[in-house]
Parts: C-alpha cells; structure tokens; sequence
C-alpha cells in the first residue's frame, strides 16, 4: 500500500471514536491550535504594527503548527488502533510528557514578567519534556519493529519532534535575546507592560 493511502485509512479510523474519544481529541488538538493561533496572532500584531521580531520568535508558531498537525494525525491511532498498547506504560509516558510541556510554556511566557525566578523551573520542564518525548519513542520503536506500529504513526512522532524542538528552541532563543517587541505588541493590544 501506497503511504498516501496508508495515511488515509489511518485518518479514516475517526469514524471509529466514541464521544470520548471525540472530546478527547477536540481537547487535545484544540489546545494545541490556540497555541498557534496565540503566538502567531500575538506576532501578527505586533507585526502589523510595525514591530519587528527576531527569526527565531517566527519560529515558536512555525513550530507549533507542525506540531499541531503531527498530534492531529498521531492522536487518531493513539485513540483507536494503538489504545490498548498505550493504555499502560506508555500513556503515562505520554501524560508526564504533556504535562511537562505544557507547564514549560506556561513559565516561559511568565518568565516575560519574573525572568529571574522562572527560566530555570521552565528550563527544566523544558528538558524533561525533551526526555519524555525520547522513551516514548523508545516504546514506539518497539512497537514498530515487533509489527505493531506502521509508518504514518511514525512519521507524524518525527513531525511531532521536530514541531516541538523548533518551537521551544526558537522560545528558548527569543527568551535569551530578551523578548524583544513583546513590550510594543503588548502596548498595541491596549495592555499595561
């Protein structure tokens, strides 16, 4: 079978999802998508106005675009065809992980405002999401290679680890260089700096 045809029969286990299954991946993909759109409509803004930012700010949304579309593919085997294998191990795995990366970006975006007591705690999130990423890769490999795992499941985790380490490389980078044009852009959105 062709991959593009691999791809579709994947995507079509959606008829699959129960309501759970549905809000679960709403939830998900959907949260994901407001980081996209924040970021990027934070940028735009700011950009609009003319307020220039750094490539590696570009980055953040560029990344988490990929990202998005990489869990909006991976989620529906991980929601149909792959549920019972990750209901162990592997979807704690998957929970420390979300947790990790959603509280690194929570603190990055605070460290706006108290740099000096958040980058390390975001930093360190930061890594561990990385490292979580990396052993439920490991759990996905050994799917694959005992045959029970295909090539769309993991093509979309190279998709979700190259979105997610642009995304928080290029934050990391615009931190460092000191977050420049956020001041103007929260300025031009009528908030106090």
């Amino acid at each position: 079978m062709s991959f593009p045809s691999e791809v579709r029969v994947y995507i079509g286990r959606m008829s699959q999802f129960t309501r759970v299954d549905w809000l679960v991946y709403v939830s998900w993909v959907g949260l994901m998508l407001g980081l996209v759109a924040s970021t990027g409509g934070f940028l735009l803004v700011g950009h609009l106005h003319g307020v220039s930012f750094t490539a590696e700010a570009w980055l953040v949304p560029l990344g988490a675009a990929l990202f998005t579309l990489s869990i909006a593919i991976d989620t529906v085997g991980h929601r149909t065809i792959y549920k019972e294998e990750i209901s162990g191990a592997e979807g704690l795995v998957h929970g420390i992980t979300i947790f990790c990366g959603i509280t690194s970006c929570v603190l990055l975006t605070a460290a706006y405002n108290h740099p000096r007591g958040l980058w390390i705690p975001a930093m360190v999130l930061t890594v561990l999401s990385v490292v979580y990423s990396l052993v439920d890769e490991a759990f996905h490999w050994r799917r694959y290679v005992r045959q029970y795992s295909d090539r769309v499941e993991m093509w979309s985790h190279v998709g979700i680890l190259l979105g997610h380490s642009v995304m928080m490389l290029g934050w990391w980078c615009w931190f460092f260089q000191g977050y420049g044009g956020v001041a103007e852009t929260v300025r031009h959105l009528g908030a106090a700096p």
